[in-house]
């Protein structure tokens, strides 16, 4: 007869047992990613709570499998051991996730950390089974008992291999690893238990004194069904704060993708502030700032004497213009790109090359000795645009003309520019292809230049500038059917300056978008107070190559329109041929941005350009008009007739009305309308007049056998 009691398992409480060491072991490595990307203080929190649900999973389907475990007589547990082998688990599951949570670790890590948790978890066990208070004892199989050590040595260290492996496995795989990992560790931990109980006896006759204490089915249930509640919660905990972690990550990768984005256009638009668009090259107010920090340095450094100096170079391509109206803009742009690499490889790290005008350049030359090393600048410029320029397959040869101007020797620091551009004229004067240094002499124009541009300056604020306005003439009607809005300046002292002289200084000194931009609103407001006057037609202001390229050109005219309460049809604004075929792409995005808010567009001074059919085609124009300089030569010149005839064709078959300008004479005026030209405009019919001159001329005060106005000017605008 045997000497011990038999005993039996319960399968299903054998097959729950399993069921949460899985899910225990499934949420444990789930915890490892928590405890290991987290921040330090919720890394910390993930690692304490990590513990007891780990530790209490472990414990539970230890427990499950004790309960599962019958004997023939009343089994319990004694509470304080039991409360004993759940702390052993929970601290044999730090040690697991404090492991975890470590980037990498060493084979002796490895060793010591799997010794540790097997010590936890066989300690967890035994302590268990002791909770049964048996008497007499349990007897033990040794060989069963450091087995199941060695599994629990074991699983211990396959879950740290586990931890390890899981991080290089990709997120999409990650699940099936984890589940299958799982189940690995569940049959390890499974093994170690029901190792651990066979190598336990319990002999005949034996008592258990913790009978009627915790046990029973009852117990059981609500052990698994807490222990697997808080594993479930803990999985689900894990996995919102994986999805919480993970849009936190996107947010602050959109953030900062934002903010490459921002601080991207940020500088281009710095660049597009600061920098010529076709060449590429520091704009004037790029050039003027970097020359106002040389000159601070310059001061520093000749404190008590001259010890550094630095030149301001002009330079000027001789002859460009031909070229360009020869060979199209787009060979001119290819010569104008070429020539900016060319200075560029001339000039020093420390010296600022800029584009300041269409053919004209600057040049900042810094830490110069004297004037012999500019002049030597100069030659080496000379030499290098002398050579050929390769246009279209052709070559292509130019010459330049450089002013030159050392500081603290030339003159005033605030005229350096203005007598580098003197100088420059005065090399142009004697024949081009050279360079002149500067002479007091040649300051004499210079200042009368600066001078003259300060007046400019101040001129819009003192009232000094006005519109007139030029009307235009029906062909059909006869009549006046709009009017072109020209600029006057009236000097206090010089009296009316000429719009050629104003006008050139106003773009070479960086004014010509702050008087554009007066026209624009000016020309508004003068239609609002004729409007509350009875009369209302359609004013034509021209737009320069500055306006032209500034973005907000079309949000600037609407808004002047709207704060003026007119129609956008009221006002067309008139383009040079050469100006719009100059950078194509600006052109059309900005007759794109004004038809958008419905203002009429025209092709000023057409035939005098090179312009594409195929582009001009692609602009949304209404009008084109003739330039004047073949309007002359109507009466005399076969071929200004062919050219114009062909212009009128040509503008009707796209849809667009015709204007002619610089109209002088009766015989121009005929032949122009049995040509078909839509509209007039000259000194045949009318000067350039005042804003009252014009209105009292709508109402009946008007010269001797001059036009009437069309009935538009009362009514709606014609449409084109």
């Amino acid at each position: 007869m045997s000497t011990f009691m038999p005993y039996s398992y319960n399968l299903f409480v054998v097959a729950a047992s399993f069921a949460i060491a899985m899910l225990a072991s499934y949420v444990t490595l789930d915890l490892a990613r928590r405890v290991r990307t987290a921040q330090r203080r919720i890394s910390l929190a993930w690692w304490a709570a990590g513990s007891v649900v780990m530790g209490t999973g472990i414990w539970s389907m230890h427990f499950a499998g004790m309960q599962a475990f019958q004997l023939p007589i009343e089994v319990g547990f004694a509470g304080g051991l039991t409360l004993l082998s759940w702390t052993a688990a929970v601290c044999a599951s730090a040690m697991a996730l404090h492991l975890a949570s470590r980037p990498d670790f060493s084979r002796a890590q490895l060793v010591l950390g799997a010794l540790v948790m097997g010590a936890g978890i066989s300690g967890m066990h035994y302590i268990g089974m002791a909770a049964m208070e048996m008497a007499p004892g349990i007897v033990w199989s040794p060989a069963l008992v450091a087995l199941s050590v060695l599994i629990a040595v074991l699983a211990s260290a396959a879950a740290l291999l586990i931890f390890q492996l899981l991080r290089r496995v990709p997120p999409r795989q990650r699940p099936a690893y984890q589940l299958a990992s799982s189940l690995v560790m569940a049959l390890a931990i499974c093994g170690m238990h029901y190792t651990g109980m066979a190598a336990a006896s319990f002999a005949t006759g034996s008592v258990c004194l913790s009978a009627g204490k915790l046990g029973g089915p009852g117990f059981t249930a609500l052990v698994l069904m807490a222990a697997g509640m808080l594993l479930v919660s803990a999985l689900l905990t894990s996995i919102l704060d994986a999805r919480l972690q993970g849009t936190a990550r996107r947010l602050t990768q959109s953030l900062q993708d934002s903010n490459t984005r921002l601080q991207a256009a940020n500088s281009e638009l710095q660049k597009r502030a600061f920098a010529d668009p076709l060449t590429g090259l520091p704009n004037r107010l790029l050039f003027e700032d970097r020359l106002t920090h040389a000159l601070l340095r310059l001061d520093r450094a000749n404190h008590h004497r001259v010890e550094d100096r630095l030149a301001v170079l002009f330079v000027d391509l001789d002859g460009f213009k031909p070229i360009n109206d020869s060979f199209g803009h787009a060979a001119g742009d290819v010569i104008l790109r070429s020539t900016a690499d060319r200075l560029r490889a001339e000039a020093r790290e420390c010296d600022t090359v800029a584009r300041v005008g269409g053919d004209e350049f600057l040049i900042l030359l810094e830490y110069v000795t004297d004037a012999a090393a500019c002049v030597g600048v100069a030659n080496r410029i000379l030499t290098s645009l002398s050579r050929p320029f390769e246009v279209s397959g052709r070559q292509v040869q130019i010459t330049c003309s450089i002013g030159i101007v050392v500081h603290p020797d030339h003159g005033e620091r605030s005229k350096l520019v203005a007598n580098a551009d003197a100088a420059m004229y005065a090399a142009k004067r004697a024949g081009g292809g050279g360079y002149a240094l500067f002479q007091p002499h040649m300051g004499t124009d210079a200042s009368e230049q600066l001078e003259l541009q300060n007046d400019l300056r101040q001129a819009m604020d003192r009232g000094e500038l006005t519109l007139h306005y030029q009307p235009k003439i029906d062909g059909t009607r006869g009549q006046i059917s709009g009017v072109e809005a020209l600029l006057r300046w009236h000097h206090p002292r010089l009296g009316m300056v000429s719009p050629v002289v104003f006008i050139a200084l106003a773009e070479r000194f960086g004014l010509i978008s702050r008087l554009g931009n007066w026209v624009i609103n000016e020309a508004c407001r003068q239609l609002a107070e004729w409007g509350r006057n009875g009369m209302r037609m359609r004013v034509a202001i021209n737009l320069s190559v500055h306006q032209l390229r500034e973005s907000g050109l079309a949000d600037r005219i609407e808004q002047a329109l709207r704060y003026h309460g007119l129609d956008a049809s009221q006002l067309l604004c008139e383009i040079t041929e050469s100006v719009a075929m100059e950078d194509i792409k600006a052109t059309q995005r900005t007759f794109e941005g004004l038809a958008r808010i419905g203002v009429y567009l025209s092709i000023d001074d057409f035939g005098t350009g090179y312009s594409s059919l195929n582009y001009l085609r692609q602009l949304p124009a209404q009008q084109l008009k003739i330039d004047r300089s073949f309007v002359n030569d109507l009466e005399d010149s076969e071929d200004a007739r062919a050219v114009v005839a062909a212009v009128v064709g040509l503008a009707h078959a796209l849809g667009l009305r015709v204007v002619a300008e610089g109209v002088e004479t009766s015989g121009q005026r005929d032949i122009l309308l049995a040509m078909g030209c839509d509209e007039l405009q000259g000194f045949f019919y009318a000067h350039p007049m005042p804003a009252d001159t014009l209105l009292a001329w709508s109402q009946g005060e008007k010269p001797t056998g001059s036009a009437d106005f069309t009935p538009s000017v009362i009514g709606p605008l014609p449409d084109f």
